[in-house]
């Protein structure tokens, strides 16, 4: 935990960009039957029968103090599918920077060895080369600010049906151009002291 709140107060540095990667899956699902639109006094209305259209996966990263992030989907959320993504990060998001600081969880896919499955190794090397990776410790996703970041995707573009990878697609891209340029940033305010305090239950007790 102290490992992750430590990056977290770095000076910015743009040549060492701190980004936070998490990600999660999104069912699709259509109405059977049209919903009624809402009229004044009547809200819209609309069937509980669905029609499952198969499971989506998204893929969040988000720069702390650069007020950027990325929304990407995918059809799978397996090791090559993770690999593309910090690829794309490394060599299309930030193609200038020495050594991207990427935070994320401990999920199997997210490691180094994803990188060798999907590239030859030189490519895999030199990509990871360009990494600098910590890992939130196990029931601590709540120090991932990209976890943050997909909550508030979900409750303003994901909350409601979408039927088709198409249409999730389209969505998110909408909602990532416009969260970047409002520059909607982050406040992280609790810091390695506060968690001495504040989670104090959670560290080995010194015997004397």
């Amino acid at each position: 935990m102290e490992d992750i709140l430590d990056v977290y107060v770095r000076p910015y540095d743009p040549i060492r960009p701190v980004v936070c990667m998490d990600e999660t899956s999104k069912q699709l699902v259509s109405d059977i039957r049209n919903p009624i639109s809402a009229k004044p006094g009547h809200p819209q209305r609309y069937d509980v029968e669905y029609g499952r259209c198969g499971v989506a996966n998204v893929f969040m990263f988000t720069e702390l103090l650069g007020n950027w992030r990325r929304v990407s989907v995918t059809n799978y959320r397996k090791r090559l599918d993770w690999a593309e993504q910090i690829r794309i990060l490394l060599e299309e998001d930030y193609p200038d920077a020495q050594v991207v600081v990427l935070v994320m969880d401990n999920l199997n896919t997210h490691s180094i060895g994803s990188l060798y499955e999907a590239f030859e190794p030189a490519k895999a090397r030199e990509l990871a080369r360009r990494l600098e990776i910590h890992y939130t410790p196990k029931h601590g996703s709540w120090l991932n600010i990209a976890e943050s970041e997909l909550s508030v995707l979900s409750r303003q573009c994901l909350d409601r049906r979408i039927e088709s990878f198409e249409r999730l697609d389209s969505e998110c891209r909408c909602w990532n151009v416009g969260r970047n340029v409002s520059q909607k940033g982050v406040d992280w305010q609790f810091t390695t002291a506060d968690a001495r305090i504040k989670l104090k239950r959670l560290y080995p007790q010194v015997q004397s």
